[in-house]
């Protein structure tokens, strides 16, 4: 018996998804030639993989047996391949990365070009989202979190640390006047991300205040904040990495700094479950943890 290792890939992403045209067209497949490769797969192993209806896709007991060993089999291709690609000059393939628009345009998209370059054999898909990414469900090898992570089955790597400040233009500051606790933040202007109303200050003696904040404007996009606060309209909560250049040239400035931001955050690399890591993952993570790691607002 022998395996074609597309059809034993398209078959998992069909197991994934539920759903027979979305995970061939992830493989540049018609549904008609996505349903000719499993059928041949199926009669390659004499039995039925999956349940078809008109709306769903299924896995009949046979594939939940199957799944797990087509599982096994591409991972044991994949550590093949990486014992055979160790070197940089080797690292091929495509990679597919996720992380937010924000931290995309700012902390990876300046390096892209350095990184092909010394990868000239690989080929990088970015997507950048504000909105969290399944990244099993989309096929994603690797996303990119700033924040504190759910308790997930995928396998988590931190890169660096993610301080956090609050920051207003002089312009406001000037206008309203400088907050001197926390609690003065309830008689400001505060941009909030999405629904994050609560900011929880911590002191020097470890104490943490809570802070009920609200403001005439919210967005969900962070980059959105940072112009909205460099234009005077109130006072953010942001990424340090995200407003560094506003601070050192005088477009922000930094406001409770004697306090931390609650609760701690820091910058993750996420990967689907599975005990080996491809080496153009790898190599994805060893390149950006020296670049955020040589940063001193990181």
């Amino acid at each position: 018996m022998s395996f074609d290792i597309k059809s034993l890939e398209l078959f998992v992403r069909i197991a994934a998804l539920n759903a027979i045209g979305r995970a061939g067209e992830e493989f540049d497949l018609s549904a008609t030639a996505t349903t000719q490769r499993i059928q041949m797969l199926e009669a390659n192993i004499g039995s039925k993989l999956l349940n078809r209806t008109t709306r769903a896709v299924s896995l009949t007991s046979d594939g939940e047996i199957f799944l797990a060993h087509a599982k096994q089999i591409l991972e044991a291709v994949e550590a093949a391949h990486s014992a055979m690609s160790s070197s940089t000059e080797n690292v091929s393939g495509e990679l597919r990365v996720t992380t937010s628009a924000s931290f995309g345009r700012n902390q990876i998209i300046p390096y892209v070009a350095e990184f092909l370059e010394q990868h000239p054999k690989l080929s990088l898909k970015l997507s950048l989202s504000d909105t969290t990414e399944d990244i099993i469900e989309r096929g994603f090898d690797l996303a990119i979190r700033v924040g504190s992570l759910k308790s997930s089955s995928l396998i988590a790597r931190k890169l660096a640390n993610n301080p956090r400040v609050l920051v207003a233009s002089p312009t406001y500051l000037q206008k309203h006047g400088i907050p001197e606790t926390p609690q003065d933040l309830t008689g400001h202007n505060c941009i909030v991300l999405g629904e994050t109303h609560n900011w929880t200050l911590i002191d020097k003696n470890k104490t943490a205040h809570e802070i009920q904040v609200s403001g005439n404007f919210s967005t969900n996009l962070g980059d959105s904040i940072t112009d909205v606060i460099s234009d005077g309209v109130g006072i953010g909560l942001k990424s340090l990495w995200d407003v560094s250049t506003q601070i050192k040239t005088g477009i922000l400035v930094p406001i409770l700094d004697e306090y931390t931001i609650g609760p701690d955050w820091q910058i993750w690399a996420v990967r689907p479950p599975s005990r080996l890591m491809p080496a153009r993952v790898q190599a994805f993570l060893d390149f950006f943890e020296k670049k955020f790691q040589t940063k001193c607002y990181l």
